[in-house]
């Protein structure tokens, strides 16, 4: 079943649960939606089971460009959860949009420092208390990958998982990367924000699909968090299954995407990627 969400088309949409999601983030949500129907078509496919809604679940997606975190906030919105992210401390230290997404409920992680495993351990704990999902990116960044395929990314996803015994939904992107350019490593004037301005106009008049695939969650059940090498299997899972999500939403761009970034450079390389 495929759901498509743009301006005056019906809302398919659950009714979403009632839950303490932050009012500030449950207003926000509804602007991503209205930016979202804007910028391109949302097609959303797969489902999530319902007797997961309501309790904790991790949420696991392919980083494909600067604006899917938005197409997968509406997607979710669709199948009636509300999702926190795990974030960069760097986000959530920057003035007025730090203060606003820590309000909202999102959670920090500064992956290069010493504090990654309390931060993931706090997750697991929010996850716990709360009722809505955390989304996460597994591979920590957009991929870099020439052929835009899932980079290797890490196994804090995994371990958060097993450490909770929280299920995992895997999610495939595609299409979000035609909407706002890679763009740059540093935004210091006007003139670095052009690549983002110029690109998203573009993508107003020629409205890409976004494609957005909902998993069956990943068995993890036979791991165990305290044997060694089960966080890597974990992981392994997760990955392909995100990548199994990904083929059938890029049949015919299997080798390398048709939307050319001149901003993206590909230094990465994907050990998920299809045979």
């Amino acid at each position: 079943m495929v759901a498509r969400i743009g301006f005056g088309a019906p809302s398919t949409r659950r009714s979403l649960p009632a839950v303490s999601t932050p009012l500030l983030w449950r207003v926000l949500m509804a602007m991503d939606r209205g930016l979202v129907a804007l910028t391109g078509r949302l097609e959303v496919t797969g489902d999530i089971p319902a007797d997961l809604l309501g309790k904790p679940l991790l949420l696991a997606s392919n980083h494909i460009g600067n604006l899917d975190p938005f197409v997968l906030i509406a997607a979710c919105r669709q199948k009636g959860i509300n999702p926190r992210f795990m974030l960069a401390g760097g986000l959530l230290d920057a003035p007025i949009m730090g203060p606003a997404l820590t309000a909202c409920g999102h959670l920090r992680v500064d992956r290069a420092s010493a504090n990654v495993g309390e931060a993931m351990h706090r997750a697991v704990e929010a996850l716990q208390k709360g009722k809505d999902p955390i989304a996460v990116y597994p591979e920590g960044k957009i991929s870099l990958d020439p052929g835009l395929w899932p980079e290797r990314g890490k196994t804090g996803v995994a371990r958060m998982a097993l450490g909770g015994r929280i299920p995992v939904v895997p999610i495939s992107q595609w299409g979000a990367h035609e909407a706002v350019y890679w763009g740059n490593l540093r935004v210091s004037g006007w003139r670095d924000f052009l690549p983002y301005l110029t690109s998203w106009l573009r993508s107003v008049r020629k409205r890409p699909v976004f494609q957005v695939h909902f998993g069956k969650p990943v068995e993890l059940s036979d791991l165990n968090p305290e044997t060694a090498g089960d966080a890597r299997r974990a992981h392994e899972r997760i990955m392909r299954a995100i990548t199994e999500g990904l083929v059938p939403l890029r049949l015919d761009e299997p080798d390398a995407p048709r939307f050319h970034d001149p901003t993206r450079p590909t230094t990465g390389s994907s050990p998920w990627r299809p045979a």
